[in-house]
């Protein structure tokens, strides 16, 4: 018994001793990460990567967090009778569905995220685009010539309220609903805001939380993931339609930033417990990195 227990406390120094290395090159670095999806309605998994994110704090690195919502804001529709439509993984927003987004996700679920970290003992703030005027955007064009409603386009970031925050003690939590000009209101979809968050910031790391493993050649077959994407591979994929709907923002979030200036941009599986630890704390790693 006493063998196994040492062989245990050996194993757990082993792991820390292993993510030395990572912690040492990432100390001080912005990370953004982007969470969203599925795992956003399991308790436990939310609990995990907000555990993950609240490490990566208090070991001296600055996460960001942008969240998406799109379950719960599809359950608020469908209370409603309001029918959710996309468009290549776009949401269309009309008036009505407007009010929708910008109440759930700036009135529960950014406020839900930041008291759950500060439980942990970090000091997250709960900001929108608005707040600050974080993200000031324009009304999008049409897409497939459909027009998208309240949908914005980014147009200036204030890098310097970011930077403050998160250079600080603080956690910002973004909710990605930006501000035109004249105070309108937009929705903006939460990949494309962390993509370009990570580029205004420079950040070393820029990371999304999905429902699948990264990016697989068949997206119906768990073995075809690949653990390292080229921009070459993904453009060869999306035009082969091996790439489509939500996973489009996400790599074409990830191939911006990355011609931007971000060093490295991850797509991993959020549905596993601890994604982002077992990410960028280990050798071996999980789900896709994604080079230039």
């Amino acid at each position: 018994m006493e063998d196994f227990k040492m062989e245990q406390y050996l194993n757990r120094a082993n792991m820390l001793i292993e993510a030395l290395p990572y912690i040492q090159r990432l100390f001080g670095k912005t990370i953004v990460i982007k969470y969203g999806g599925a795992a956003m309605l399991n308790e436990d998994l939310t609990q995990k990567i907000l555990e993950d994110v609240t490490l990566l704090k208090f070991v001296g690195m600055n996460p960001i967090l942008v969240h998406g919502g799109g379950p719960d804001i599809n359950n608020m529709l469908k209370a409603l009778k309001i029918e959710p439509k996309f468009i290549d993984g776009l949401r269309v927003t009309d008036d009505a569905t407007m009010e929708v987004v910008q109440m759930v996700l700036t009135g529960k679920i950014n406020k839900e995220i930041v008291a759950k970290l500060n439980g942990m003992g970090a000091s997250a703030i709960g900001l929108c685009g608005i707040d600050g005027n974080i993200l000031k955007a324009v009304k999008a064009p049409p897409k497939n010539g459909i027009d998208l409603g309240n949908v914005g386009k980014i147009t200036s970031i204030n890098t310097t309220l970011l930077q403050t925050l998160a250079h600080d003690q603080y956690i910002p939590v973004i909710a990605p609903v930006g501000t035109g000009d004249h105070g309108e209101s937009y929705n903006i979809n939460a990949d494309t805001v962390a993509g370009e968050i990570a580029t205004a910031l420079q950040a070393e790391k820029l990371i999304f939380l999905t429902d699948t493993d990264g990016i697989r050649t068949n997206e119906n077959d768990p073995e075809s993931l690949l653990y390292v994407a080229s921009k070459t591979d993904i453009l060869n994929m999306i035009e082969d339609g091996k790439i489509t709907g939500g996973m489009l923002p996400k790599v074409n979030g990830c191939l911006t930033a990355l011609e931007h200036g971000v060093k490295r941009a991850h797509i991993l599986n959020g549905t596993i417990p601890h994604p982002i630890i077992l990410e960028i704390f280990t050798d071996s790693g999980i789900g896709t990195m994604v080079t230039g």
